[in-house]
C-alpha cells in the first residue's frame, strides 16, 4: 500500500503518519511544498526512531508524482463530502491512499476529475468540522490491508 501527504502542514501529523507507515510497511510520498522542514524537531519527536524503518519518498508537487505512477495505479482521494465510504471502497493491494492539507484538504479539481474514487469518512455531529489527519490516515489504512487479510502481519505481538 502507499499513502500519499499532499502539502502537509502539521509536523507531528506527519511524524505519526510516518509511524503508521512503518507498522503497517506501507510507503509514504510526501507531495510538496511542506508546511515544515523534515529536520522539525516536532516531526522527529512524533515518528520517534521510526523514521529509519519507513520506506518513503518526497515529491515536488502533485505533476510530478503522478508523471511516476504506474499507469494502472489505483488512487483513492479521502475527503469530506465523498459519494462512497472508505469501508466501500474495494482496495488492491497496491493502491495510493490520497489526504489532502489539514487546513484546505484536497483540491476540489482532483476531487471532481476523480469522483468515482472519492471517499469519505462518516461524520456524526454537525459541530464536527474534521477528524486529525493522522486518525483519518489510519482508518483508511487499516481497512484497505483488512481487505488484503492483514497479509505480512507479524504473529505474536
Amino acid at each position: 500500500m502507499h499513502l500519499v501527504l499532499i502539502e502537509p502542514e502539521i509536523p507531528a501529523n506527519t511524524g505519526n503518519i510516518a509511524r503508521l507507515c512503518a507498522a503497517t510497511g506501507t510507503t509514504l510520498h510526501l507531495i510538496e511544498p511542506l508546511g515544515f522542514t523534515l529536520d522539525d524537531r516536532q516531526l522527529r519527536r512524533a515518528g520517534m526512531d521510526y523514521w529509519r524503518l519507513v520506506r518513503w519518498q518526497r515529491w515536488a508537487n502533485w505533476a510530478a508524482f503522478t508523471a511516476a505512477l504506474p499507469k494502472d495505479a489505483g488512487m483513492w482521494f479521502v475527503e469530506q463530502d465523498g459519494p462512497c465510504r472508505y469501508d466501500e471502497a474495494a482496495f488492491g493491494a497496491d493502491d495510493y491512499l490520497v489526504f489532502g492539507r489539514e487546513t484546505a484538504g484536497l483540491p476540489r479539481a482532483i476531487l471532481e476529475a476523480n469522483r468515482n474514487r472519492w471517499l469519505r469518512i462518516p461524520m456524526f455531529n454537525a459541530g464536527a468540522r474534521s477528524l486529525n489527519l493522522s486518525n483519518c490516515a489510519a482508518l483508511v489504512i487499516y481497512e484497505a490491508l483488512r481487505q488484503q487479510g492483514f497479509a505480512g502481519e507479524r504473529k505474536g505481538v
